[in-house]
């Protein structure tokens, strides 16, 4: 919009440059100028017209130019916003990271976890768990050697006869075999 606005300005100032260099424009001759190879008269109140038109050019193209440098300004301000915030981001994170590496090597190395041995068969549940993959065919989320009672067989439903001729969008039809 920059870009516009300044041309808009550019070609209302030529426009007043070319005016104010001809001299046989005065207030009792028509104005006469060439443009593109073609010559234009103009009475005293097309060339007042003309001129407000100019004016109006140079108008929005100001207007043009400064709400472009207004967005620029504003797209830059976010942008600055945003860099920093990351900046900050990064520092909390950087100064999480060093405490935490300044507790773990304040904190003294300790034994190996306790063992867990919840059958009480004297081996560690870890261990034996490590050693075999879960089974759990019944699918309830435990593992199925640990319960009492083996997976339930599904119960099968008897089949029953109905005299409903609409079943799941087919239509009893004579002669159709159903």
């Amino acid at each position: 919009m920059i870009v516009l606005g300044l041309l808009l300005i550019v070609l209302a100032g030529a426009a007043v440059v070319a005016v104010s260099w001809d001299e046989a424009a005065t207030a009792t001759t028509p104005a006469s100028f060439t443009v593109f190879d073609q010559t234009v008269q103009l009475s005293q109140l097309e060339f007042f017209f003309a001129g407000a038109a100019t004016g109006a050019l140079f108008l929005l193209g100001l207007a043009m130019m400064f709400s472009g440098m207004r967005r620029s300004a504003t797209h830059r301000r976010r942008i600055r916003t945003s860099r920093m915030e990351a900046r900050d981001r990064v520092a909390r994170l950087e100064e999480e990271k060093r405490e935490l590496e300044r507790k773990l090597e304040e904190t003294p190395a300790t034994a190996a976890a306790p063992a867990v041995d919840r059958d009480r068969d004297g081996v560690d549940d870890r261990a034996q768990t490590a050693a075999r993959p879960p089974v759990d065919r019944d699918r309830d989320g435990v593992d199925d050697r640990g319960e009492t009672t083996a997976p339930h067989p599904r119960i099968e439903v008897p089949r029953q006869h109905s005299t409903d001729q609409l079943v799941a969008g087919r239509h009893g039809r004579p002669g159709d075999g159903r």
